[in-house]
């Protein structure tokens, strides 16, 4: 067993998924699942929302190994067993892909795409309908002020759309958490976290930390900054290709 999510991130994943109508009656979820502290205690939250959620969904999750060095995921593999989950591993030599075939892109942009493309076709290979991936309320405003201070643009991560398919649904159910409450989550439940390794994260300060460093500091003078923040981009988050359903209310 595990410890039971704490209230406060039940309450929050919960008033999303209810927001956005993110999970409906007889949905097939696929998590994608890095390693990380975040994308982890997501699995947890959603397994314990399995037991009472008002619809029923089967949730499965996916490790993609993009094959660089120091990259190990069989401590996962072990706890998807450990917590009875039906998990996908798959491996792909993305590092060595980029060297070969990246052009005007980054390293980081490039191996999300690639690795959405393999969460997407084992969506269509086992028949899930549903990906919901880990981003939480620190990602969506690091991705806006990105958006305007780098692209000019008042844009970030949507919390449910559909993709380009039209044949896949993408939610973020902890798109009103912090990284703070999914970090001491991890913590106190021990959760085999797998360290990033990638080299090309470590190799420069990214524009993205930078971001993280600006909010934390602000967040220090003004204790509301996040509340606001996600008041403001609250409009953006709304997603494109997805009706409202039966959902839980």
């Amino acid at each position: 067993m595990y410890p039971k999510p704490p209230k406060a991130l039940l309450r929050k994943v919960g008033r999303a998924i209810a927001d956005f109508n993110m999970i409906r009656d007889q949905d097939r979820i696929l998590l994608g699942v890095s390693g990380g502290k975040d994308s982890l205690s997501l699995l947890l939250i959603l397994k314990h929302l399995q037991t009472y959620a008002p619809v029923r969904f089967d949730l499965g999750v996916i490790t993609v190994d993009p094959q660089v060095d120091g990259f190990n995921p069989e401590a996962l593999k072990s706890y998807y067993d450990t917590i009875q989950i039906t998990y996908h591993y798959r491996s792909q030599p993305i590092m060595a892909q980029a060297q070969q075939n990246m052009d005007g892109d980054s390293f980081c942009a490039y191996c999300s795409r690639m690795k959405r493309g393999i969460m997407y076709s084992t969506c269509r290979e086992h028949g899930y309908n549903v990906l919901a991936l880990g981003q939480h309320l620190d990602d969506l405003a690091e991705s806006l002020l990105l958006s305007m201070f780098h692209g000019g643009q008042l844009r970030t991560m949507k919390a449910h759309y559909l993709n380009d398919a039209g044949d896949i649904r993408i939610i973020r159910p902890l798109v009103y958490c912090r990284e703070s409450q999914t970090g001491a989550y991890a913590r106190e439940a021990t959760l085999p976290i797998v360290a990033d390794s990638c080299p090309a994260c470590f190799s420069a300060p990214t524009r993205r930390q930078h971001m993280k460093e600006l909010l934390a500091r602000e967040e220090r003078q003004s204790r509301h900054l996040f509340a606001n923040l996600l008041h403001a981009m609250r409009p953006l988050m709304e997603g494109r290709g997805v009706s409202a359903g039966d959902s839980w209310p």
